[in-house]
């Protein structure tokens, strides 16, 4: 190391908070400022909360820091999708092979974890309650104003981290700077948080280890278990039309659309109405913007880079894989120029960072539509069995993007090819017994040749 940098992270959420592990860990003196209070000793005003769910990418940068097991502990695995249809019938779609699980975890759980994990760590300090007010990127100048007192206070450190979400006062002041490309992207849907509680018993009153589906074409809702037995669920709805936010006006208006739409939930909902008009509407946002570096000083990282859309489970998965990613360049080019660095690590990670917000935004659709699709649900076993009967060269697309290690980029190529060949191949399968027609193995045979050219999946180091 050429020199004991104090580096500053704006932002102490997820990506922040285990940044400052693995810069600590080099022996960097680390500051975080976050201008929430601190949630460990004050309550912050809820109802925006999906809860996350871990994958392998995620559980790879906290082993990274030796602190999987501990978050193990507050994790639930989800072994599929169960969904749910308008009578309450069940149906139920593996994630992947044996073994392989999500984790739902609380995201506010999971952040005092890793902020108790970091805290006593002496080359790590939490300011809460700063604000950044003013931004100078080129002079690494931070005005901070001091929410509890209005007192002003500033800052210049070394190395600045923008890891302050999709609003990023870090990624303001670069899209100041000359040739800055920024874009942003709204759904025109909404999200509102509601619960289904935990029984008397303090169980679940819904099968705890699945991400529940209630998929109704126009609109969903997810429920994602936790740790006291309740589940957290999320209504995705339109803004506007004749089912959607705007439409519900009343109590009356909210007990009909639900007694139709998830009769089996509404059952288990019985704080749904305050709830519903109690807690706001969450916007979905996509953002995209490059470069995520100036001169060296300064990087964004996480949603401050690569904002997503919440329907592949992987924003904060991929915010993690930054750190992983950062960290092992640190490994290989060393800090002696932060500048090259910061530009290698921008040019490789922002076209995975484009990739997962694009396969976000298609799982939506997938989610909303096709999940409670029996066709959809018989391609989905086809594509299993192509997956066991040539494991070297078909993964299927969501286990790319959750169970492996593969560049987001080289899925979302990897899955649009194998997207063409399952549609050649289900126009000759009416039942699963159909996959071992002669014409069928001949056909995905030639297929795999063709478009695949019989390319070995094997994970690639990220």
């Amino acid at each position: 190391m050429t020199g004991k940098k104090n580096i500053a992270i704006m932002g102490a959420g997820l990506v922040g908070s285990l940044l400052s592990l693995y810069l600590a860990k080099r022996g960097y003196k680390v500051d975080l400022y976050e201008r929430r209070p601190d949630m460990r000793t004050t309550v912050i005003d809820g109802g925006r909360s999906i809860n996350l769910a871990l994958s392998d990418r995620g559980w790879r940068a906290l082993r990274g820091i030796g602190i999987e097991e501990q978050v193990r502990e507050v994790a639930i695995p989800m072994h599929g999708r169960m969904m749910h249809d308008e009578q309450g019938n069940l149906s139920f779609l593996p994630y992947g092979k044996e073994g392989q699980s999500i984790y739902s975890v609380s995201r506010g759980g999971l952040n005092k974890a890793l902020m108790n994990i970091s805290e006593p760590n002496p080359d790590i300090d939490y300011h809460f309650n700063r604000q950044a007010i003013d931004v100078d990127i080129r002079e690494n100048k931070i005005q901070l104003r001091n929410t509890e007192t209005g007192e002003l206070e500033r800052i210049i450190p070394d190395l600045l981290f923008g890891a302050d979400g999709a609003f990023s006062a870090v990624r303001g002041a670069m899209q100041k700077t000359e040739r800055y490309n920024y874009q942003q992207d709204y759904l025109e849907y909404g999200y509102k948080e509601l619960t289904i509680p935990a029984t008397e018993d303090g169980g679940w009153a819904l099968e705890k280890n699945a991400l529940h589906i209630w998929p109704r074409g126009n609109y969903m809702m997810i429920a994602l278990p936790n740790l006291d037995g309740s589940f957290t669920c999320t209504l995705f709805f339109p803004y506007e039309g004749e089912r959607s936010f705007a439409a519900i006006k009343s109590e009356t208006d909210l007990h009909t659309f639900f007694q139709e739409a998830f009769p089996d939930a509404l059952a288990l909902m019985p704080d749904l109405a305050e709830e519903y008009f109690g807690n706001p509407v969450g916007a979905l946002v996509t953002v995209k913007c490059f470069p995520w570096s100036f001169e060296g000083k300064s990087l964004l990282i996480g949603d401050a880079s690569h904002a997503v859309v919440p329907f592949y489970g992987q924003g904060m998965n991929a915010g993690f894989e930054d750190i992983t990613v950062l960290d092992k360049m640190l490994d290989s080019m060393g800090d002696a120029n932060w500048e090259a660095l910061f530009k290698a690590f921008e040019r490789r990670r922002k076209p995975d960072a484009d990739a997962i917000a694009d396969l976000a935004v298609l799982n939506f659709f997938e989610m909303r539509d096709k999940v409670a699709d029996p066709r959809f649900l018989l391609r989905k076993k086809i594509e299993t069995k192509i997956s066991a009967q040539y494991p070297e060269k078909w993964i299927p697309l969501y286990s790319m993007v959750t169970f492996s290690d593969l560049p987001y980029s080289y899925a979302l190529d990897a899955g649009r090819q194998q997207d063409k060949i399952m549609k050649k191949v289900m126009k000759h399968i009416r039942s699963i017994e159909d996959y071992e027609k002669p014409e069928v193995q001949k056909l995905l045979q030639k297929q795999l040749v063709e478009k695949e050219k019989l390319k070995s999946y094997k994970a690639q180091e990220v």
